[in-house]
């Protein structure tokens, strides 16, 4: 499960291309266990753009042509990204249950904003925030989504803010 237990956990983000994330997921499934419970998940992101020459090169395999990185994406999961006012993860992970999701990841945040954010969405983002991190299956996303914003949305007390990003590769989730 990727409940919110009171057990710790660890966020670790890299850049890598698909060849070397295929041999870091491979690695990892050996060095700590990934797919037996207890013992997390991986998952790969797709960047859609990066910044400077170097970056490029290094996804690209070193080559400096072509001159964009195009990432591999699979429809099959999508992770869904809620950021809430500190305190009010119980109330979005209840909604997001509610609809279908077996738990999800936070992580302490803080944010910061323009005066114009903070008008536009009507929340203030300069304060204490958690970010509520669930992997859905795609068709499960959009029920999610839906659920958190009409029960924890900017409307309510948690404020939240909610998106999505593709997953290419994923490791270490249990399904039932």
């Amino acid at each position: 499960s990727l409940g919110i237990e009171s057990t710790e956990k660890r966020v670790i983000m890299t850049v890598a291309n698909p060849e070397k994330t295929r041999k870091f997921i491979k690695e990892m499934r050996r060095q700590v266990y990934i797919g037996i419970p207890g013992h997390g998940i991986i998952m790969a992101v797709p960047i859609k753009s990066v910044g400077g020459g170097k970056t490029l090169a290094y996804l690209n395999n070193g080559e400096q042509q072509p001159a964009r990185y195009t990432p591999e994406l699979s429809n099959r999961y999508e992770l869904i990204v809620i950021v809430a006012n500190e305190g009010r993860t119980d109330q979005v992970m209840n909604a997001a249950r509610a609809a279908g999701a077996t738990g999800g990841t936070v992580i302490h945040a803080k944010g910061t904003g323009t005066d114009l954010v903070r008008k536009f969405f009507g929340v203030s983002i300069a304060s204490e925030q958690e970010m509520v991190f669930i992997l859905a299956r795609s068709e499960a996303k959009k029920p999610i989504m839906k659920a958190i914003m009409a029960k924890a949305g900017i409307q309510s007390a948690a404020q939240s803010l909610v998106f999505s990003l593709p997953v290419g590769d994923i490791a270490g989730l249990r399904e039932l």
